[in-house]
């Protein structure tokens, strides 16, 4: 595999994808990777550019225990408070597969800097350097508060935000995000008006005059990268 060591965000995304794959975080559904198989398609889904150490090779038993085991020691260090604990993790992660940096030309003929992995690498350690590669460049090019927690109320996950803005909110947007606008509009509707037709919260009741559309969520987040 070989990555830009600029792109950050390529390894903060993954870091991010494969730590909310847990039970922890999806309590409705449950363990993501329940299986090899499973494994296979979130490296489809989540568009993982790992390689394969012979084509067409599938994820095998050990793969996906050592991946779980990477998932439960990448919680652990996002969890960190401190700076430089991260630093140190991430670094032993990237050591873990990687070689070089290297530069060398783009597609448009800019000398790039370049990662590597080794090819014989298994495929935990391939996602080790990709994802301590992209905490790194998070840490050196944006800030340690860029690793958060999710901030539903009703989710434990965590991400990286790698946005322009910095205002990203929510583990997984387009699902925690929605539950919580949702749970509240519910909430909302559901608060008995006063007699002048207002609800407790100053706002119009179900049966006050005027439209009692969705809420929009004025810290919407941004989507990774």
């Amino acid at each position: 595999m070989k990555f830009l060591f600029s792109d950050y965000a390529l390894g903060a995304g993954v870091a991010t994808d494969l730590v909310n794959t847990s039970a922890l975080v999806r309590r409705s559904t449950g363990e993501m990777l329940v299986d090899p198989a499973a494994l296979d398609r979130f490296l489809v889904e989540f568009e993982v550019p790992v390689d394969p150490p012979e084509p067409g090779r599938r994820a095998t038993e050990q793969d996906l225990e050592q991946v779980l085991a990477l998932r439960g020691e990448l919680r652990a260090l996002l969890e960190s408070d401190s700076e430089d604990q991260v630093v140190a993790g991430a670094n032993a992660l990237v050591g873990r597969a990687s070689v070089g940096p290297f530069l060398e030309r783009d597609v448009d003929g800019r000398w790039q800097w370049y990662v590597t992995t080794d090819p014989r690498a298994p495929l935990a350690q391939q996602l080790a350097a990709v994802i301590g590669t992209g905490l790194l460049g998070v840490l050196r090019t944006l800030r340690h508060d860029r690793i958060r927690h999710c901030a539903s109320p009703v989710c434990d996950g965590m991400f990286v935000d790698t946005s322009k803005a910095g205002r990203r909110r929510y583990c997984m947007p387009e699902l925690c995000g929605n539950r919580l606008n949702v749970a509240k509009h519910r909430a909302r509707r559901l608060t008995p008006p006063k007699p002048n037709g207002t609800t407790e919260d100053g706002g119009t009741g179900r049966g006050a005059a005027g439209p009692a559309g969705p809420p929009e969520d004025p810290d919407a987040p941004d989507l990774r990268g």
